[in-house]
């Protein structure tokens, strides 16, 4: 399994963590949704929702709607990380219940400008992107983010694909920020967020004119869809 998918489940049942051993729900969502992720981003719609729907059983038994609200940004920031931008639906219904962190990853998922308290509620792999949004926001201009060789310093891949979606949105990632991502997707094997790298490296290739770089990119991307 993944390093991402489990430090992704993490960031729901840390709340529960410490004391006596946990109870079977807490293994069971956690299991669940290490897959569902996963499955996301290998590119299996069907296992995905599969996984997600066990893990939101097991959460509901809890009746917590804050957990359930966490559950569902996982979900969304598998989908941010491949570039399915778009409101996170199943938290928004949930944010009344959400506790701070968790409204603060929401909103940093959707590249807005976050107060310097919203930052300090996000995982520290997420602070410089979400602090060079808000630089630039304040500012009403386009600002430099993090730089590529500090993205590749972010340990967990899937948060690197994350802050690099980020910054995406926001316009502030440069050609070599976009190539960490797909670099990083290759890497792990994950097809579909390389797929959404891959065509948006291509794209900008041919925007540019260089139709011998765009050509290797496209072969490169139906070497992917074709090993299926």
């Amino acid at each position: 399994m993944a390093r991402a998918a489990l430090s992704s489940a993490v960031l729901l049942l840390a709340a529960c963590a410490g004391g006596p051993p946990p109870p079977a729900w807490q293994g069971n969502a956690r299991q669940a949704l290490d897959r569902a992720v996963e499955a996301h981003l290998s590119g299996d719609s069907r296992a995905e929702a599969q996984d997600f729907a066990r893990a939101r059983s097991e959460i509901a038994r809890t009746g917590n709607p804050a957990l359930m609200a966490r559950a569902e940004l996982i979900r969304c920031a598998a989908q941010v990380a491949g570039l399915m931008f778009g409101p996170c639906e199943g938290f928004e219904r949930l944010r009344a219940d959400a506790d701070p962190a968790g409204r603060a990853y929401a909103d940093h998922l959707a590249a807005m400008p976050l107060s310097a308290d919203d930052i300090a509620h996000l995982p520290s792999a997420q602070r410089d992107a979400a602090a060079a949004v808000a630089s630039a926001r304040r500012g009403g201009r386009s600002a430099p983010g993090p730089s590529a060789a500090s993205l590749q310093k972010i340990d967990d891949p899937l948060a690197r694909l994350i802050a690099v979606a980020v910054l995406f949105q926001a316009g502030q990632a440069s050609p070599a920020v976009i190539a960490v991502a797909a670099d990083t997707a290759s890497a792990q094997g994950w097809r579909r967020p390389l797929l959404a790298w891959l065509n948006v490296q291509a794209q900008r290739a041919e925007n540019a004119g260089d139709s011998a770089e765009a050509q290797r990119l496209r072969r490169r991307i139906e070497l992917v869809r074709n090993d299926r």
